[in-house]
C-alpha cells in the first residue's frame, strides 16, 4: 500500500556519508519537528537523477528554506558510499541530506518501490518528492513511469 498525505512516515534506518564514514540516520529522528523536503529517484549517477532532480533541489535550497523547509533530503535505494559521492560529485554540500536506503526498507514500507531488474538495476525507488511536516506527509508527489515533472523542486516550491 502506497503512503498518501496524511499518514505518517514509517520507522526505518536510513544512512549517510560524515565524518568519513556511514552513519545511521533514524526516520524518526529525521521527520521529528521540523518540515523536511524528501526527494527519492531511481539511482545516482543516472541521467535525469543527474542532470535535472538533484541539481534542482541544489539550486532551489533557498528559495524552499524561504518557504519553511528546515531539511532537504534526497534518498535512493543506494549504498551511503555511492550517495556520499554523488552528493560530492553534484555539489549537493550542505543544501542537501543524501541518504542511502541500501536495502530498500524504507522505499518498501512507503510503497514506493519499482522494479528495475529488466534493466539491471534491480529494485529501486520510484521517483518521488514528499513534504513531510513533524513525521506526516502534507504532500506527495509521485512521478509516472519515466517522467520528470512533479517530483521537481520547483513543482515543490509552487506547492508551498
Amino acid at each position: 500500500m502506497t503512503i498518501k498525505v496524511g499518514d505518517k512516515v514509517p520507522s526505518a534506518t536510513l544512512m549517510r556519508m560524515k565524518d568519513g564514514g556511514p552513519k545511521p540516520v533514524s526516520t524518526d529522528e529525521l521527520f521529528k519537528g521540523g518540515k523536511v523536503a524528501l526527494f527519492a529517484l531511481p539511482g545516482a549517477f543516472t541521467p535525469t537523477c543527474s542532470a535535472k532532480h538533484l541539481p534542482g533541489f541544489i539550486q532551489q535550497a533557498a528559495a524552499l528554506k524561504a518557504k519553511g523547509i528546515d531539511t532537504i533530503a534526497c534518498l535512493s535505494v543506494n549504498d551511503a558510499f555511492v550517495m556520499g559521492a554523488w552528493g560530492e560529485a553534484q555539489g549537493a554540500g550542505g543544501a542537501v541530506m543524501m541518504l542511502a536506503d541500501g536495502n530498500g526498507d524504507f522505499t518498501r514500507a512507503v510503497g514506493l518501490e519499482m522494479d528495475g531488474t529488466k534493466f539491471g538495476m534491480g529494485k529501486r525507488s520510484q521517483r518521488y518528492s514528499m513534504v513531510v511536516e513533524d513525521g506526516v506527509v502534507k504532500q506527495l508527489n509521485v512521478e509516472a513511469p519515466g517522467a520528470f515533472e512533479v517530483s521537481s523542486a520547483e513543482h515543490m516550491l509552487s506547492q508551498l
